[in-house]
């Protein structure tokens, strides 16, 4: 089968899939990306740049959506190269937060589009904009607000299926869209990610942080330390927790940066709220390990005693995920996306965001009742094995590729594509690197799984009237870690958005 993936930081949200195709054998795969160091052998890479970034004079609410159809265009240029070489793919798989999908269906009219749709923004209650009482909106950004929506209602309207990683995320769209969004909950490789029940029998250690097997270890995990996480919450809950419990240590994994929210106009938060507690918290026990590799990141959750997952009503993170199939004794917020994931008092403690003491009252229960917290970790586990294998996502997700391609061949049949006229002979597959002038098919023998796939490149340019010949090029593609845990060069999915008023990046764990 032919695959095409769009996402404009390779692999994204399809590092797993894309694996499991490639270990699977018998498929062409082609990603239509940015440029980044990410590298899956057996994949052909498509390389698009963008032009220009927004323009001062496009209004705050449309300079995303502004965005999104210049990386439309210059995501059709290269995917126009990829047809002109003879490439048709059955079936086209991206992201649609960024506009990279837009005009695909110009470009291979009658091929199913399957899209995936992250989150739709709201200014009512019940979501993340106005959430937290610390942080107002101001009135004047509920327009931006909803003019981010611009791209996730081009994509609801134009031909293609969707998906989406939990009922929350879907609920969160109109209902008039909801029948076109599946929900196909994202996977954990369980045998990787998994409990060591000797992890506490000795001494453990995180870059210079040691802790001994007599101590207690809370762990908190974001990408960015930040309020849209709970930061801010989670560290006044523990001049109580560190009070009450003289044995516990802290680590916190994520950086500095600003991943949800606004930025403040100076210093970090954790610069902020260390200010803030200033004698109220031994320093000694509160460590801040930055990001980690992701081997030592699955060794601290598997030497957690409590692990703290917070987050505003948005999207759920990877982290969470992997705190399950790691078996942590977890305090979580009551909000809707953990609610989804953790049953209070049965797999895990849920306390409210905003509430300090509250959240401090859960961590010191299940470091004080060592049996409720066994039996939360064995029950949080099983719930992971029973919601969150990797190899029953992946099967589904074929499942579900399989039944669009399936529904979608008699309108595939009506609407001949001018490919049918320039498809290769059995044998062609594209050239490791052309440009979007190179169109002419090149025999090369099939990849090996050692080798590593090197970029297809195509400089895309939108049409010349749209764009000033001299525009600076963007860097809007920022690199994001999972959960905040920096991996092998081949394993970092990112994403990022900018909000109204604040800067947003969504996507893998560590959110």
């Amino acid at each position: 089968m032919k695959y095409l993936f769009i996402h404009q930081n390779f692999p994204g949200q399809y590092l797993h899939l894309v694996r499991h195709l490639v270990q699977a054998g018998g498929h062409e795969i082609v990603f239509i990306s940015e440029d980044n160091v990410n590298l899956i052998p057996g994949v052909r890479r498509v390389i698009y740049r963008m032009p220009r970034h927004a323009t001062e004079q496009t209004h705050p609410g449309a300079r995303e959506f502004d965005l999104g159809l210049v990386r439309a265009d210059a995501v059709a240029k290269a995917a126009g190269t990829l047809k002109t070489l003879g490439f048709e793919p059955d079936i086209i798989i991206g992201h649609h937060g960024w506009g990279e999908l837009l005009n695909i269906q110009d470009v291979f009219p009658g091929v199913p589009v399957l899209g995936y749709f992250e989150f739709y923004y709201h200014a009512e209650p019940g979501f993340d904009v106005g959430f937290d009482p610390e942080f107002p909106m101001d009135p004047a950004m509920m327009p931006l607000v909803r003019a981010k929506n611009a791209i996730n209602l081009q994509a609801l309207t134009s031909p293609g299926y969707g998906q989406t990683p939990t009922e929350f995320q879907k609920s969160a769209y109109p209902d008039w869209a909801q029948d076109k969004v599946t929900v196909l909950r994202e996977g954990v490789d369980l045998e990787q990610c998994c409990p060591d029940p000797s992890a506490h029998r000795r001494k453990f250690s995180i870059k210079d942080v040691h802790v001994s097997p007599k101590e207690k270890l809370i762990t908190y995990v974001s990408r960015d330390l930040e309020p849209y996480r709970g930061f801010h919450v989670f560290m006044r809950a523990l001049p109580r927790i560190l009070k009450e419990c003289p044995e516990a240590r802290v680590v916190m994994v994520g950086g500095d940066g600003v991943s949800y929210g606004a930025r403040l106009p100076s210093g970090t938060w954790r610069e902020k709220l260390l200010e803030e507690l200033a004698g109220e918290i031994d320093l000694s026990r509160i460590h801040f390990v930055g990001k980690v590799a992701y081997t030592d990141f699955l060794a601290l959750l598997q030497r957690s005693d409590v692990h703290v997952y917070l987050t505003y009503p948005f999207v759920a993170s990877w982290s969470l995920r992997e705190a399950m199939a790691a078996g942590c004794a977890i305090v979580g917020s009551a909000t809707a996306p953990v609610e989804e994931f953790i049953e209070d008092g049965v797999t895990g403690r849920l306390v409210p965001f905003t509430e300090p003491d509250r959240i401090a009252e859960g961590v010191l229960e299940l470091l004080t009742d060592t049996r409720t917290a066994k039996k939360m970790r064995q029950a949080v586990r099983a719930e992971a094995e029973r919601t969150l294998c990797m190899k029953a996502y992946l099967t589904q997700y074929e499942d579900l590729i399989d039944r669009l391609i399936a529904a979608h061949k008699p309108a595939k049949t009506a609407q001949p594509t001018v490919s049918q006229n320039s498809t290769p002979r059995k044998g062609k597959v594209l050239k490791d690197t052309v440009t979007a002038e190179q169109a002419k098919p090149v025999k090369a023998a099939r990849q090996s799984a050692s080798r590593k796939a090197a970029p297809v490149r195509a400089t895309a340019k939108p049409a010349a009237q749209a764009v000033p010949k001299k525009a600076p090029r963007t860097a809007h593609a920022a690199s994001k870690t999972a959960s905040s845990v920096t991996k092998a060069k081949d394993v970092a999915p990112t994403r990022s958005v900018k909000s109204a008023g604040r800067s947003k990046k969504v996507g893998r764990a560590g959110s």
